[in-house]
């Protein structure tokens, strides 16, 4: 009973702490100057305030946590199963207010294509996984991605593993 109360308890911190953070990020964001660019966090007003893409970053985390281990299911749009584009479209609907066109084909040929070292958190990041088809997610930071894999469901994997380094397509910033 008490771990289970402790649990309950580190389970609702954590998530009144990421609400707070996005209702911080969402009263105040502003652009940064390019010398502040490399930082996550600029000074306003005696507050410290989180940048757009330490933003962007915390509700990928956050769409993780809701998601994580749903399995893939090809065509799928749902809790029930999902599959990649599907995931990346929900992703970007419903925590960045982006439609995006449903399917990886179509996606793949949205906004503008950009090299590997230059991704930010939100970037499109698509693999050939074979002949004809290809696979997305979305790049989180620190070389991680969140997408849906056929064996782990939704899931981080990282663009240096093995696999995916050598599937690796192209990313687009849309």
């Amino acid at each position: 009973m008490y771990y289970q109360n402790t649990k309950r308890f580190t389970k609702n911190t954590y998530i009144f702490c990421i609400y707070f953070i996005l209702i911080l990020t969402a009263s105040g964001c502003s652009t940064l100057s390019e010398k502040q660019a490399g930082s996550p966090y600029q000074l306003k007003s005696g507050t410290i305030e989180q940048s757009p893409i330490k933003s962007v970053i915390n509700k990928l985390y956050h769409q993780h946590q809701e998601w994580a281990g749903v399995r893939y299911r090809l065509g799928g749009i749902n809790k029930n199963g999902i599959d990649c584009s599907g995931f990346v479209y929900l992703t970007y609907k419903s925590k960045m207010g982006i439609h995006l066109p449903r399917t990886t084909r179509q996606q793949s040929k949205m906004g503008k294509v950009i090299q590997k070292h230059e991704l930010n958190a939100g970037d499109l990041v698509f693999f050939r996984t074979g002949p004809t088809s290809k696979h997305v997610g979305i790049y989180i930071e620190k070389n991680k991605f969140l997408h849906v894999s056929q064996k782990k469901g939704v899931t981080i994997s990282r663009l240096d593993n093995v696999y995916w380094r050598a599937k690796y397509w192209k990313s687009v910033r849309v």
